[in-house]
């Protein structure tokens, strides 16, 4: 068995509140979870999922949101309809 160790993190206070309740519904206490993250980690030899930079067009569209430029205001009703066309 391996040994184990303790650490501190600093975190969001409120994100973690939300973390910890959204592991508590999946059956997990933050530990837990820290656990098989750095698991994946290792298992990986990386991070158990893609980083990647934004493309050019996402970039401007971020800057766009940011700077509250080009919005749409749409319903959930509009939105289906127009994934439906596609």
């Amino acid at each position: 068995m391996s040994t184990k160790t303790q650490t501190s993190l600093r975190l969001d206070e409120k994100k973690l509140t939300e973390a910890k309740q959204i592991l508590a519904d999946l059956g997990l206490n933050f530990s837990e979870a820290v656990n098989i993250f750095t698991s994946l980690i290792v298992a990986k030899q990386g991070l158990p999922f893609n980083v990647t930079l934004p493309n050019k067009e996402t970039q401007a569209a971020m800057r766009d949101v940011r700077g509250r430029k080009n919005l749409e205001c749409s319903s959930l009703k509009q939105l289906k309809h127009e994934l439906a066309k596609e």
